[in-house]
Order: structure tokens, then C-alpha cells, then sequence
């Protein structure tokens, strides 16, 4: 199965507010690439909004857009964490987190009512935010004698291949952005050189 080269995901942090019966819900939408980022974002916004019943939020990462978690956080199952993860399928984004946090008002929504303000809150983040369109690479270390620098750096400038990282002794590294529909041939073409070593870093 062809991997995917370009995802869309959102440039800047935005904000969404909705209003029912005396409680408000803020969303919050942000690029976010990892568990571990959206942990520290969710942690900031507990602690921003301390006062508040509950922070509910979900995600999705990857290019595939495989990852994903939803989390009502104390709310009735699926009323929160569902419609937000909804609303980032909707408008078909990845590595992107989205928590609404919630201050109680004093009436109860009802199920119905919560899907609603999470769903609601949680779109007009998105829109108040800027979708872009990202294009992925697969990235890959190389290391190689110094006498072959020449070889390597036309290879680079003929294909006009984004490096950095770079390393430049004895024996040499680079770090290396491969466009996906042309990694194959590149990686052949550098291990046709004489003492190349290729690591692979991954797709991003």
C-alpha cells in the first residue's frame, strides 16, 4: 500500500467558544505530532483553566491518520471525546490535538446537548484556525568516506535534495528529505557508490 505524501493540518493554535445554558465550552485545535506533545498541551490547559469541570479533547497523528484517541474526560461516554474526533475527520486533518474544556453552568446539557457543544465548539476552532497542506518525505542518514563527497553532493544538487545535520571529517554524515515517489531510485543510486551506509529515519 502506497504511503500518502501530503496531510492536512492546521498552522497556528485557534480557538472556538459555544455557550448553552450557562456552561461554555473553549476548544483549543493545534498541530500536535505525538502523545507525548499532546500531553504537555492538555496539562498546560488543566492548568490555564483549573476552575473547569472537565477537559475533554481527542487526536489524530500520522500521515495515514491511524492514530487517533477520543476522551470525554468524566462526561458521558461518547458525548465529548467522539464529536471532537469527529469534527477532525471532517475536515480530514492529521497530527493535529483538539481539547474543549468545559465549566459547568449549572444545568445539565443532557447527552444530546453535550454532542452538540463539543461538536460546535470543536468546529469553530478548526475554522478559526488555517488548514494547510503538508507534503511528507521519507528521511535517511548517510555516512560515507570523505573521498566521496563529490559523488554525493552532485547526486544532491541534480535532484535538488534538502540536507542537514551535516558532518564533514574523515567519514561523513548527512541527514537527507527524499520526496516519497522518488526514494527507491535515490537510495539506489547513493548505495551504487562505493562505502555509503544508508540508515532510515523515517517518514515525516
Amino acid at each position: 500500500m502506497q504511503t500518502e505524501s501530503k496531510y492536512r493540518t492546521l498552522s497556528v493554535i485557534s480557538e472556538g467558544l459555544y455557550k448553552e445554558k450557562g456552561s461554555k465550552f473553549i476548544a483549543y485545535a493545534v498541530a500536535c505530532y505525538n502523545e507525548l506533545e499532546a500531553k504537555e498541551y492538555l496539562a498546560q490547559w488543566r492548568k490555564d483553566h483549573f476552575q473547569s469541570r472537565h477537559v475533554c479533547y481527542a487526536y489524530r497523528f500520522g500521515v495515514d491518520k491511524k492514530v487517533f484517541r477520543a476522551n470525554d474526560d468524566g462526561e458521558p461516554n461518547n458525548s465529548a471525546g467522539a464529536p471532537i474526533l469527529g469534527q477532525i475527520q471532517s475536515f480530514d486533518l492529521s497530527n493535529v490535538l483538539i481539547g474543549v474544556v468545559r465549566y459547568f453552568g449549572g444545568t445539565k446539557l443532557g447527552v444530546g446537548g453535550l454532542i452538540h457543544a463539543y461538536k460546535t465548539a470543536a468546529k469553530e476552532a478548526i475554522e478559526n484556525g488555517e488548514i494547510i497542506e503538508l507534503e511528507v518525505f521519507e528521511w535517511i542518514k548517510i555516512q560515507f568516506d570523505y573521498s566521496n563527497m563529490p559523488q554525493i553532493m552532485n547526486l544532491i544538487k541534480q535532484h535538488q535534495l534538502e540536507t542537514k545535520d551535516q558532518f564533514f571529517e574523515n567519514t561523513c554524515s548527512l541527514v537527507i528529505q527524499l520526496p516519497l515517489n522518488t526514494s527507491n531510485y535515490l537510495q539506489h543510486e547513493l548505495k551504487e557508490i562505493q562505502n555509503v551506509e544508508i540508515e532510515n529515519l523515517g517518514v515525516y
